[in-house]
């Protein structure tokens, strides 16, 4: 039988010795141990004793939860940049354009510098995308007008997705074309 332990509940691990609960994650307790400091330990575990237990609070909000919600407000309205990283591969590189004329010298730019401005508009493009959304004057139509020409935008800048170093940071075009 799984039961549900709140924060201050205490208990006695065969390996780690006592301890008590701190944090509840959705997986996972956070526990403080008398000899062996701070564990996580899934919440499906049953093989500690329980010594102690305090009910679990159902309105109980975690540091993590109010982490997710603080950065989804950030990300909703500000245009603060988020941090992404680039693919190892191309850390310390450069981009070349060499121009057809041989006569004129090629241009160098290292590619985190590029990188940084494809992340850029990308941001930019996200925000665009929020403003369009929510504005109160924009019929549907013409909300549904814009954002296709957003969506081709990304679609457009697929071919930078190789600097990403997490393909999920990358740009996602119209997937019915």
């Amino acid at each position: 039988m799984q039961i549900s332990l709140g924060i201050g509940s205490r208990v006695r691990h065969p390996d780690f010795g006592e301890g008590v609960i701190v944090q509840i994650k959705p997986e996972m307790y956070t526990v403080t141990f008398i000899q062996h400091g701070m564990r996580e330990i899934a919440r499906t575990y049953t093989g500690w004793e329980i010594i102690d237990a305090n009910d679990m609070d159902n309105d109980l909000v975690s540091l993590a939860d109010i982490e997710v919600l603080l950065v989804n407000v950030i990300r909703k309205y500000s245009d603060m940049q988020e941090r992404v990283e680039i693919g190892n591969r191309w850390t310390g590189g450069k981009m070349v354009l060499q121009p057809g004329d041989t006569s004129l010298k090629a241009k160098e730019v290292p590619i985190d510098v590029f990188f940084n401005k494809i992340v850029m508009l990308r941001d930019r493009l996200r925000v665009l995308e929020q403003r369009i959304n929510s504005h109160d004057k924009l019929s549907e139509e013409d909300k549904v007008n814009m954002q296709q020409y957003i969506t081709r935008c990304y679609g457009s800048l697929t071919t930078f997705n190789v600097l990403f170093k997490y393909q999920t940071d990358g740009f996602i075009g119209d997937k019915s074309s």
